[in-house]
C-alpha cells in the first residue's frame, strides 16, 4: 500500500509516497481503509521538528481517518468488514493515517453516519474533539453562558462555535471579516475583526475563553474574563500566560491535550445527526498532494478543514 514518510525533519518538501506492506489486524485490532485523513496544525509541528512528538523520522503522519473496514482481529465485535467509521487514532502516539489503510482499537472509532460525507468525517475527530474536551470536558459550558473563541473559522474553531451554540451559550469569535456571515450562518453571535479591532475592549466579560492563538492573546484574554473564569488554551505552545499570574487576576488557565474517545466522539456525531454540527472542509486533496496540504495549513488561513483522500 501507499504511505507518506519522511526521512528527515523540515519543510513539507520532506514529506513522500513510499510502498509499505498493508498491515494486518492482531487481536483487538480493526483494519480501515482510508477514505479520507484530516490534516492539523500538529501534523506540520511534527513533520518540521517543532513538536517532536514522534521521535525522529522516519514515521507516517496523521490521526484523523474515516473510511471502511476492511477486516478485524479476534476479539472484535463492535464492527464488522464493509462498516463506515470515523477516528482519531493513538493520539498522541504514531496514528499512521496518512496512508492506504490503518490500524485502529474499537475504542478509538465510531459508525459514521449518513449526514457526514467520508471527507466531512475525516476532518471531525482531533478538531472536534479538542473543542468537545475543552468547552465541555474541561470549561463545563452551559447554557446561557458567554464563550470568546479565537481563531473561530479555522479547523477547530468553527466546531468550537457550533459546540457552544448547541449548549445554548452566547458565541463570540474573532475572525477576520470576510469570514463572518460564514461563522454567523454556525451560530456565533458576536464577531470582531481581529485584524482592525481590539477584541479586549469590543468583548463584554465572558465566562470561558478559548484560545486557539497564544502568545500575547494570552494575557489579553484574561482580562476579558469575568472572576472566576475560565481560560483554555489548546496550542502546545506559549499560552502567553501561566497558571500562577492567572490566578493573580482571579481567573483559571487550562490546557486541552486531546485524547481518542469514543464516547466524546459519539456525542459529536450526534451533534451533526440532529442538525447543531457540520464540517467545513476547505480542501479535499489527493494523498499525494500532502505537500501542498501542509502548505495551506501553515498561511493560517484556511476556512475549516484540510483532507487528503488516498
Amino acid at each position: 500500500m501507499r504511505a507518506i514518510t519522511q526521512s528527515a525533519f523540515g519543510d513539507p518538501s520532506v514529506l513522500g509516497t513510499a510502498q509499505v506492506d498493508r498491515p494486518e489486524p492482531d487481536h483487538g485490532q480493526v483494519l480501515i481503509r482510508v477514505g479520507a485523513a484530516g490534516v492539523n496544525p500538529v501534523d506540520g509541528a511534527v513533520r518540521s521538528g517543532a513538536y517532536p512528538l514522534l521521535g525522529s523520522p522516519p514515521f507516517v503522519l496523521g490521526w484523523d481517518v474515516a473510511g471502511t473496514v476492511e477486516s478485524t482481529g479476534p476479539g472484535v465485535s463492535a464492527f464488522a468488514p464493509g462498516d463506515e467509521v470515523l477516528g482519531l487514532l493513538a493520539f498522541p502516539g504514531a496514528g499512521n493515517a496518512y496512508a492506504d489503510y490503518v490500524l485502529a482499537s474499537p475504542n478509538e472509532i465510531v459508525h459514521r453516519p449518513a449526514t457526514l460525507s467520508v471527507e466531512e468525517a475525516g476532518g471531525l475527530p482531533l478538531a472536534g474533539l479538542t473543542a468537545w474536551q475543552a468547552l465541555v470536558g474541561i470549561a463545563r459550558l452551559g447554557e446561557g453562558e458567554r464563550v470568546l473563541v479565537h481563531a473561530a473559522a479555522g479547523g477547530v474553531g468553527h466546531l468550537a462555535v457550533q459546540i457552544a451554540a448547541s449548549r445554548g451559550a452566547h458565541v463570540t469569535g474573532t475572525a477576520r471579516t470576510a469570514k463572518h456571515d460564514f461563522l454567523r450562518e454556525l451560530g456565533a453571535d458576536t464577531l470582531i475583526d481581529h485584524t482592525v479591532a481590539d477584541f479586549v475592549t469590543e468583548t463584554e466579560p465572558v465566562d470561558v475563553v478559548f484560545d486557539l492563538v497564544g502568545g500575547d492573546y494570552g494575557e489579553r484574554s484574561a482580562a476579558v474574563l469575568k472572576p472566576g473564569g475560565v481560560l483554555v488554551g489548546a496550542v502546545g505552545g506559549n499560552l502567553g500566560i501561566t497558571g500562577e499570574r492567572a490566578a493573580e487576576l482571579g481567573v483559571r488557565l487550562a490546557v486541552v491535550n486531546v485524547r481518542p474517545s469514543a464516547a466524546d466522539l459519539s456525542r459529536l456525531v450526534a451533534l451533526a445527526e440532529s442538525g447543531w454540527l457540520r464540517v467545513h472542509v476547505d480542501q479535499a486533496l489527493p494523498l499525494t498532494e500532502v505537500a501542498k496540504a501542509h502548505e495551506l495549513l501553515s498561511t493560517r488561513r484556511t476556512t475549516g478543514k484540510i483532507v487528503l483522500i488516498p
